[in-house]
């Protein structure tokens, strides 16, 4: 079942594939002794799809965003593992992550670009952690 929600998923099916490639990646910054930034870049890279898996069982509108914008965040702390990477001497090629990175990117933005347009106020509001200070109490 959760093979399948991956497959029908883009976000699932491009980030699950980019932790794929991240962990090989990593793999061959380890043996080439460059253990520092290859557990940098294993964790920020293969975080964005466990933000987007959890994301799919959000208990509200606001927690889906919450978690899609960390996945975001986790993207450009990615980005820039890699770009240390590509502009580094002695590292592996990595042109094709910070393509498909450049791929998730794009539909991370488009997912929090619709969340504003649904309900900027809302959005707003939650991202700036104040959504809870205007929820009515109940009498």
């Amino acid at each position: 079942m959760q093979s399948e929600l991956i497959d029908k998923n883009p976000l699932l099916r491009h980030s699950f594939q980019f932790s794929l490639n991240i962990i090989s990646y990593c793999e061959s910054l380890e043996v080439r002794h460059r253990y520092t930034l290859a557990r940098q870049l294993f964790r920020a890279g293969t975080s964005i799809g466990a933000n987007a898996f959890e994301a799919q069982n959000a208990e509200s509108k606001a927690d889906f965003i919450h978690k899609i914008k960390i996945a975001a965040k986790e993207a450009d702390e990615t980005q820039y593992w890699l770009l240390l990477c590509r502009e580094s001497t002695k590292y592996p090629d990595c042109d094709t992550l910070l393509s498909s990175l450049e791929e998730i990117h794009k539909i991370l933005n488009s997912i929090i670009k619709t969340a504003r347009k649904n309900n900027p106020l809302r959005f707003f509001l939650v991202s700036m952690g104040l959504w809870l200070a205007f929820i009515p109490l109940h009498k």
